[in-house]
């Protein structure tokens, strides 16, 4: 997607003018009053549904959350927030920004926003209340366990930065893995910085996850594909009506990462910019593709600011991957595009990589090796229903039978301790049944029900979960991923397939 800073206030004016006739009949004539800019809105929304899934209409509110994405800041609390089911729930503050200043904890439920409750509305709704002007205060009703009474904080939000790069570390002696969040208009300098950092630390082969990487701005995708394709390389070319927007984009820089050898993941949600930087890494035989097939977004948004704060996003062209492949699947029943992911291959034109190898267009990017990854439903529910991390806050606050039988990172050994045989807990613990029936009991405790057969054709998913909250919740989030990565079947699949990622660039140590 690309931004276009300025704005056009007569584009506005035209197309106010030739909408007021009906909204003036409506405010004559309609049995109530109306909201006018309500009654503008929605005909623009509608108007650009009868294009394609991918132009839409912004107003105030989703305009300054594009705008926030794009720049890789915001102004708020500096939380990270989910919601459990009717539960808005403080999953972790963010270190030095003002929620964590105030005392926020993980765990800690936010029942109202400016004196609305939060039961009723979404995450992305209750993330939006909470963000808002530099400097404005916000309060937010906190409920807290072991705290009778409701606590009602005001806070004044600030600047947060929003990370695209929010993960990197080592995976073994030589193996780096980075996440890529969404592309923003940080996300190559991001990119760059743990790079480096991993280096230091012996990386000399790269797992570059995309998974869930709903996009972002086209000019980051061919940045991060130059970073690993050598100069000259073909990365995208894009192809609309108005030849304006014809143009072809190759690898400008040399002596970067292109002799690293690289595997990347996708899956079902990576879409638009994300696969252009996996068509470019496959069509040019630089590295492998692992996971399920992509989203199918072959399209380029242009964001036509119409007021200050109201804008069209405009499909204006096509892009085509280095082989000449269009990866957009058919949208023409919009259901079928958005719940079915399947295309046929008799449907999908054939191209070929620059060594020879067969790809497909009109359905997103194939992996090279596909590995399915899907929650068996009772391991889903309990997600949904916060299980494993509210397990995971007990566990950490010592609050469960298995946890009172170890020290801690913040406790100091005593000889009680020693004669009670507590073991230090440290990050080579191994999550075994002892926690499996600790978190049955945990379940029992909360009247969370469940079928003990599912509940032991998903053990091993469950192990991993818990594994996941009680590293986050002891040593943070970053810890909790990295050993949840460790056991990821995907990643696992991954680390096998080096000797094949390194035979196609000739591999020669950094």
């Amino acid at each position: 997607m690309t931004l276009i800073p300025a704005w056009n206030e007569d584009v506005w004016d035209a197309s106010h003018k030739k909408i007021s006739s009906i909204v003036s009949i409506i405010d004559e004539n309609y049995f109530k009053e109306v909201d006018h800019e309500k009654l503008i809105y929605s005909s623009i929304k509608m108007m650009l549904k009868t294009l394609d899934p991918h132009s839409y209409f912004l107003d105030p509110k989703n305009f300054s959350t594009l705008m926030e994405d794009y720049k890789g800041k915001y102004y708020g609390l500096g939380i990270m927030i989910q919601k459990q089911e009717d539960r808005l729930v403080v999953i972790s503050p963010i270190e030095g920004g003002p929620a964590s200043r105030l005392g926020i904890h993980a765990g800690d439920i936010i029942s109202h926003i400016n004196g609305e409750s939060t039961k009723p509305i979404s995450g992305i709704e209750a993330m939006q209340k909470l963000r808002g002007p530099k400097g404005k205060p916000v309060t937010i009703t906190i409920i807290r366990e072991g705290i009778e009474k409701p606590l009602e904080l005001t806070i004044v939000r600030k600047e947060i930065p929003l990370y695209s790069v929010p993960y990197a570390f080592m995976l073994g002696k030589d193996i780096g893995y980075i996440f890529i969040r969404n592309f923003a208009e940080t996300t190559t300098r991001e990119l760059e910085e743990k790079m480096e950092l991993l280096r230091k630390l012996g990386m000399k082969k790269l797992i570059l996850d995309l998974r869930g990487n709903s996009g972002g701005t086209f000019a980051q995708s061919v940045e991060i594909s130059d970073l690993f394709l050598p100069r000259g390389n073909l990365i995208v070319s894009i192809k609309g009506r108005n030849k304006y927007y014809n143009e072809k984009f190759s690898a400008l820089k040399d002596k970067q990462y292109e002799k690293i050898p690289l595997i990347i993941l996708i899956n079902h949600g990576t879409a638009s910019a994300p696969e252009i930087v996996s068509g470019a890494i496959k069509d040019n035989d630089r590295g492998l593709i692992l996971g399920e097939d992509s989203w199918g977004k072959g399209v380029v948004q242009t964001v036509f600011p119409i007021t200050q704060n109201t804008a069209v996003a405009l499909t204006i062209a096509r892009y085509f991957t280095p082989s000449g492949r269009c990866i957009q699947r058919d949208y023409t029943n919009v259901e079928d595009y958005v719940l079915n992911h399947e295309v046929s291959e008799e449907k999908r034109e054939v191209r070929y990589t620059s060594k020879g190898r067969k790809v497909l267009g009109q359905g997103g990017i194939s992996p090279d090796y596909e590995v399915k990854f899907a929650y068996k439903n009772l391991t889903a529910r309990l997600l949904l229903k916060g299980a494993y991390f509210s397990y995971a806050r007990e566990f950490a606050n010592k609050e469960t039978e298995l946890s009172k039988k170890f020290i801690f990172p913040d406790e100091k050994p005593t000889h009680m301790a020693a004669a009670e045989k507590r073991k230090i807990i440290n990050k080579n613990i191994l999550i075994d049944n002892r926690f499996i029936d600790d978190f049955k009991s945990y379940l029992s405790i909360k009247n969370i029900e469940y079928d003990p057969e599912k509940f032991e054709e998903a053990k091993e998913e469950i192990r991993r979960e818990i594994e996941r909250e009680i590293f986050s919740s002891i040593w943070g989030i970053e810890e909790g991923v990295k050993t949840f990565r460790k056991s990821d079947p995907v990643v696992l699949k991954a680390v096998e397939l080096f000797p094949e990622a390194e035979s196609l660039i000739g591999y020669e140590s950094l």
